[in-house]
């Protein structure tokens, strides 16, 4: 995922080629990241006591500080699960027994932000085991989640089916509304895209697929009649199901010290990088909603802490950034072949974004990092390199 610098080093383009060539699929997004693999494991050093990881030894010293310690609130974070994949599941059963949740020994919650998994049996798996693990669950419906082509049949369309994933959250005690966990009120935000979302200037100096190709919720989605992905309608009708969380949302609002919102889209074009950067540069078109950004400003709003956080998916890049005093947080586990090529692994997830207080360190993540030491440059609509290189390789066989 490395931008486009001015001059980069031999090492950094060779390893800018590789990722780029690693590129199975047209959503996955960017190739390298800014820095070398060993500057980023020291960085990643930097970690949280108490942050889980799936490693034997790690498990032993969060129980041993767990016990040591007085009651406290933890709250971790990941999203994009995708456990139709073996790997992806065995991650989920690995993470370690559930530490905190008894009497004066403190909560510990997991928030999850969407596309769990493409099957409802697999997603009731799923958060199964996440309950067995966590105190507390919080869960938002993703668009994978909604996906029907492997249901059999069983749902008339992707609303009937996400009533039964809110069903099977309430039978396994999953949250799908606002609640507060010690001083931390947690608010789940529906979402969906529209293509109005993206605002920044098209690239136009190749032939990119369009979205109903290279987008399989055109497909694996099904909608009633007068809601579709070609206008505002579907983005506009979940933003609307959480009205009915109004009251519940300014109760858990007056009565908590900090505010977590989460959603599975994006809430602002910023947390995705430039469209000059991404293997498929229609991507902001399917990933995010004003809507959501509104709602979850309003949320935070008026706050004289000014301890905000949001957390969100779907794009599958890393991503801790603070934008207009709000801190955005995605911490996706994403695909086995993403992971493979990611720097940063998947040792710090589930991310620990709150011990008794939101965690002060921003989390090094790459394009977020990149962001904040360089301007975004929108109008730049010249490709990077590696996305110049992967559509003359797309086109020459095509």
């Amino acid at each position: 995922m490395t931008p486009h610098l001015p001059a980069v080093s031999s090492s950094s383009t060779t390893t800018t080629s590789r990722a780029a060539a690693a590129a199975h699929h047209l959503l996955d997004a960017a190739a390298a990241p800014p820095s070398s693999p060993h500057q980023y494991r020291r960085r990643r050093r930097r970690r949280v006591l108490g942050c889980l990881r799936p490693r034997a030894a790690s498990v032993r010293c969060c129980a041993a500080a767990a016990r040591a310690a007085e009651a406290t609130t933890r709250v971790f974070v990941v999203s994009d699960l995708h456990t139709d994949y073996p790997e992806n599941m065995e991650w989920v059963r690995r993470l370690p027994a559930q530490v905190g949740a008894g009497e004066g020994r403190g909560v510990d919650a997991l928030v999850v932000a969407g596309d769990v998994a493409e099957t409802r049996d697999n997603f009731a798996r799923t958060m199964e085991v996440l309950r067995e693990r966590f105190a507390a669950v919080f869960y938002v419906p993703g668009n994978h989640d909604l996906w029907l082509r492997r249901e059999g049949g069983l749902y008339m369309d992707s609303l009937e089916k996400l009533t039964a994933l809110l069903d099977a959250c309430s039978e396994l005690g999953v949250d799908t509304g606002p609640r507060t966990i010690g001083d931390l009120g947690i608010i789940p935000l529906f979402s969906w895209y529209h293509k109005s979302f993206d605002k920044e200037k098209d690239v136009n100096s190749v032939r990119v697929p369009s979205l109903e190709m290279a987008c399989k919720d055109f497909h694996a989605c099904q909608w009633p009649s007068d809601l579709t992905n070609d206008d505002e309608a579907l983005a506009l009708y979940f933003d609307k199901l959480n009205d009915k969380n109004h009251d519940a949302i300014e109760e858990v609002k007056s009565s908590s010290k900090h505010i977590l919102t989460f959603s599975h889209f994006v809430p602002r074009q910023e947390l995705c990088p430039e469209k000059r950067m991404l293997y498929y540069p229609y991507l902001p078109k399917v990933i995010g909603s004003d809507f959501l950004e509104r709602r979850l400003r309003d949320i935070h709003s008026n706050r004289e802490d000014r301890a905000a956080c949001h957390v969100f998916g779907h794009t599958h890049f890393c991503w801790d950034s603070v934008v207009d005093e709000i801190r955005y947080v995605q911490a996706p586990l994403a695909y086995p072949r993403e992971r493979k090529r990611r720097m940063n692994g998947e040792g710090w997830l589930p991310f620990c974004v709150y011990r008794d207080g939101f965690n002060p360190e921003i989390y090094p993540a790459l394009w977020s990092d990149y962001y904040n030491k360089n301007k975004r440059e929108p109008e730049n609509t010249q490709l990077a390199p590696w996305v110049a290189s992967h559509y003359a390789k797309y086109h020459k066989f095509h």
